[in-house]
């Protein structure tokens, strides 16, 4: 934990301005119990479903890659909401996040953002997950526009790897954070519906996807028949899917994985080198540190286009505007 700190104070030094104002404990003096809160609710809610820390992990990602991490995929006004693009087909975790805002605006009224909660609520469900624990930089304002329109730069699973490190770069991430990022995908399922294409219409030449190891293809296969159930879920690290860890990692490695986007870090020399990186045992002294860079990568996403000050609002309700 002293040196997943260090790195966090570390990360401060190198934001800009915008970025700087976030802090952790912004709301220590203006609203002490928020964090608590949220902590709370995201317990109760995995207790009932242990697919909340996943949900909420994904709608934070999918929150950041969009305009910036802004609350903006919570508004729920009308179809033209960024909520209902296609590339967030399958985000959940909407409800968790009304709940912790109900509670505290209760508490606090005007004072925590829905951004932040988002950010915070993730954090937590990595926790319960048996992820690293971190502290969260706070300050975000939410956003005032969401519109499905402008989710074209989300990664997609059918993205082939330079167009997912340049989606990624644009972002300001680079190829370890993608490599990080994606292992999040440790935790959760995945539908049928994301499988079709891989499994029997792989681009060029129809059929499956070469990439997927001959062992593990009758299995996918089997849970993912062609004309079947596309809403079928399926783990996506298999034999690991509710723990966070590096299985994941070993998974795409070895041609088990589960979703398209995942193997395609093995197309790549340098995602390829970080992700074998994470797999040699760790030396005390020297070497990779999986959980540290992932908080690394999940503080820089969480920094990406934040509205601070006058930028943005504190929304009373996370899914209407003020």
């Amino acid at each position: 934990m002293t040196s997943i700190l260090a790195l966090i104070f570390a990360i401060f030094n190198v934001v800009g301005i915008s970025q700087a104002q976030l802090r952790v404990g912004f709301y220590a003096n203006t609203c002490p119990p928020a964090e608590s809160i949220i902590r709370n609710v995201v317990s109760e809610a995995a207790f009932s479903n242990p697919n909340v820390s996943p949900f909420l992990l994904r709608l934070h990602f999918h929150d950041c890659f969009v305009q910036g991490c802004d609350g903006s995929i919570l508004i729920q006004s009308g179809p033209s909401d960024e909520r209902f693009a296609a590339p967030h087909q399958g985000v959940q975790g909407f409800d968790v996040i009304e709940r912790a805002k109900a509670r505290i605006e209760a508490i606090c009224p005007g004072v925590v953002s829905c951004a932040d909660i988002v950010a915070l609520a993730a954090r937590d469900a990595i926790a319960l997950a048996r992820g690293p624990g971190y502290e969260v930089p706070t300050g975000r304002k939410d956003g005032r526009v969401s519109n499905r329109f402008l989710a074209g730069d989300m990664p997609e699973v059918s993205d082939p790897i330079q167009v997912l490190k340049a989606k990624f770069f644009r972002k300001g991430l680079d190829e370890k954070d993608l490599v990080v990022l994606s292992a999040a995908h440790t935790i959760g399922t995945t539908a049928c519906f994301f499988m079709t294409r891989r499994l029997y219409n792989f681009f060029p030449n129809g059929g499956f996807d070469p990439a997927i190891n001959p062992s593990f293809l009758p299995e996918l296969q089997a849970k993912c028949p062609r004309n079947g159930n596309i809403n079928t879920r399926l783990p996506i690290d298999e034999g690991s899917e509710r723990t966070f860890d590096t299985h994941i990692l070993q998974n795409i490695r070895n041609g088990f994985a589960v979703l398209e986007s995942d193997a395609r870090l093995n197309d790549d020399d340098t995602t390829r080198r970080i992700m074998q990186s994470y797999l040699i045992p760790p030396n005390p002294w020297f070497g990779q540190s999986f959980q540290a860079d992932f908080v690394q990568s999940m503080i820089r996403m969480g920094q990406i286009g934040v509205k601070t000050g006058f930028n943005g609002e504190i929304r009373r309700v996370c899914s209407r505007f003020n």
